[in-house]
């Protein structure tokens, strides 16, 4: 979830997702999708900064590995949205607002996209670390079980990045949208904007929260993030979801 202030309060980035996708095709949704094997290995630590492996191993509840997620992270937010969580040798945030060095990274961009360049290539070569501790991990979900296909989902919160645009990728994301959560989750009620449950569950969490910094104070002050894992049940005769705690969720 990447968040900004707006004129009427803060706003939230939102993709759409291509009709023709296998997965929720047409829903709104955050910047995001799988682990790469690029993601992990011993070129990643050079290339980053804010956060080892062991510290974001513990703040996930994992062993060891947790320094791919905050990559990955930052990897799908540069392919679908064109932002770039970086920074140069001095600490100084990448700015992307001069049209030679906008036009560098778009090249860049569609050269990550297409497979032909690794994205912490494209750190290293531009001389960047990403700024692994601009995120803040905020929860995790499990898909229900049931679908052929199932996602074990780790959500982060970030700042928007200054001096940059987003943009969908016109491939995987066809539009994109900066978006209040109270308004996204109203026009989700009134059918006009799809999106799935744990994309609502989130937008909620935050939706009553004063600005942007505050949402990055709210995922700070999780200590124990939760693995949710709906359930897919018969009530009535209809098909409902049902979250832990719930009556007739059964572990």
């Amino acid at each position: 979830m990447t968040v900004r202030d707006g004129e009427q309060g803060f706003e939230v980035l939102m993709l759409r997702r291509n009709l023709r996708s296998d997965f929720v095709g047409g829903a709104y949704v955050f910047p995001g999708g799988g682990v790469d094997a690029a993601d992990a290995g011993p070129d990643v630590a050079p290339a980053v900064t804010g956060l080892t492996d062991e510290m974001a191993s513990t703040r996930l509840g994992l062993a060891s590995g947790g320094l791919a997620y905050y990559v990955a992270c930052l990897r799908e937010l540069f392919e679908e949205a064109g932002l770039l969580l970086a920074s140069h040798a001095d600490g100084q945030p990448i700015r992307l607002d001069d049209p030679e060095v906008m036009a560098r990274f778009a090249a860049h961009r569609r050269s990550v996209n297409d497979g032909t360049v690794r994205f912490l290539d494209v750190v290293t070569s531009e001389g960047l670390q990403l700024t692994l501790d601009a995120l803040e991990y905020v929860a995790h979900w499990v898909t229900p079980v049931g679908p052929p296909r199932r996602y074990d989902t780790r959500f982060f919160v970030a700042l928007a990045p200054a001096a940059q645009t987003a943009a969908h990728d016109a491939h995987e994301t066809v539009a994109d949208e900066w978006i209040r959560p109270r308004d996204a989750l109203a026009r989700h009620a009134r059918g006009e904007l799809e999106m799935i449950f744990p994309t609502i569950r989130n937008l909620e969490a935050i939706a009553d929260l004063s600005d942007a910094t505050a949402v990055l104070n709210y995922a700070r002050a999780q200590s124990d993030i939760p693995r949710i894992e709906p359930r897919i049940i018969e009530r009535a005769g209809e098909v409902v979801i049902v979250m832990p705690g719930d009556d007739g969720y059964v572990d």
